[in-house]
C-alpha cells in the first residue's frame, strides 16, 4: 500500500519513458484505425472529454471519475455526454448519446489520491441506441494480468484529440491493493483508455487507465482491476441502477476540458 501511495502522491512530477516499450503510433488513418473503431471519444458536456472502448453493442467502459465534474465534484448529466467510436479527423463511425451511468458502489470523487479511489475508478455507460455498425466490433474482456506480462492502450490525449494512438508493447510493474501500475504512455485526456492483452494475438480489455504517475525515474500510468469491479456495474445496470436520459439531447459544440481557444484536454486525474 505505502508503495502505490507513493507513486500517487508523485503523479505530476516529470521522469524519463521506459525505453524498451514500443512508441505510439498514429491510428489517423482507416487502415492503421480498422481494429480499434470500438475505441471511441467520449465527449463531456461540451467541455472536455476521455477515451472508452464498447463492451457490449450498448456499453462503453470507461474511469469512474470522467463523469464527474473536476470544479463541483458534481455527476456529470448523462445527457451531455456523447460517444464517438473510432473518432479521427473529424469523423466517427458511430456517433451515440449516453442513456445511463453506473459508477463503482465505492468509488467516491475527492481530491484525495489513494490507492482505494483507483481501483474503484470504473464506470459503464449505457448508450441509448445499440451500435449495430459491422466496423465496430465491441471488445471481449480478461481477467487481469500479471506482473511482467506485455500489454497495450489505445488513447486520445492533449495532443491526439482528433485521432487516437496505440502503444501496442508496454509492461504490468506491479500489481498491488487492486491496483495495475503500468509502463504504458499516457497524457491528458487518456484517462478510461482501455488496457489490452493479447493472447493468442486477440485484444481482451484487462483494464482502464485511471491516471499518470511516476516511479522512480519513469512514467507510469495506472489502471483498475477489472475482475470484481466490472461484474458490479453489469450487475448494477441489470437492476436498474443508473440515471437516465428523459430525451435525446440537443446538438452541442465540442470543447476540452481547458478553455476552447486551447487544443488540448485536460487530463481530469483523481
Amino acid at each position: 500500500m505505502r508503495r502505490i501511495l507513493a507513486i500517487l502522491l508523485a503523479a505530476l512530477l516529470p521522469a524519463f519513458a521506459i525505453a524498451e516499450d514500443a512508441p505510439l503510433e498514429s491510428l489517423d488513418t482507416t487502415e492503421a484505425g480498422r481494429e480499434w473503431q470500438a475505441v471511441g471519444r467520449l465527449d463531456l458536456n461540451g467541455v472536455g472529454f476521455c477515451t472508452g472502448a464498447l463492451i457490449a453493442p450498448n456499453l462503453v467502459l470507461t474511469a469512474a471519475h470522467c463523469l464527474f465534474d473536476k470544479n463541483t465534484g458534481n455527476r456529470i448529466n448523462a445527457e451531455s455526454i456523447e460517444f464517438l467510436a473510432g473518432w479521427r479527423n473529424g469523423r466517427a463511425s458511430a456517433y451515440r448519446y449516453v442513456r445511463r451511468a453506473v459508477v463503482h458502489p465505492r468509488y467516491s470523487y475527492s481530491s484525495k489520491l489513494s490507492a482505494e479511489r483507483v481501483r474503484n475508478d470504473v464506470a459503464v455507460l449505457e448508450l441509448q441506441h445499440p451500435i449495430r455498425n459491422t466496423t465496430v466490433k465491441p471488445f471481449l474482456t480478461a481477467n487481469q494480468p500479471q506482473q511482467g506480462d506485455s500489454i497495450g492502450i489505445v488513447s486520445y490525449a492533449h495532443d491526439r484529440a482528433e485521432a487516437p494512438a496505440l502503444q501496442e508493447v508496454c509492461k504490468v510493474v506491479a500489481r498491488q491493493e487492486g491496483v495495475l501500475v503500468m509502463s504504458c504512455d499516457v497524457d491528458y485526456g487518456s484517462s478510461g483508455a482501455p488496457v489490452f492483452s493479447f493472447v493468442d494475438g486477440v485484444p481482451r480489455i484487462v483494464s482502464v487507465v485511471s491516471a499518470k504517475a511516476q516511479l522512480d525515474a519513469s512514467r507510469v500510468s495506472l489502471g483498475t482491476d477489472l475482475d470484481e469491479p466490472l461484474s458490479v456495474l453489469l450487475a448494477n445496470l441489470a437492476t436498474g441502477d443508473g440515471f437516465e436520459t428523459p430525451r435525446r439531447p440537443r446538438s452541442i459544440s465540442i470543447g476540452v476540458c481547458w478553455p476552447k481557444n486551447n487544443t488540448g484536454a485536460k487530463y481530469i486525474k483523481p
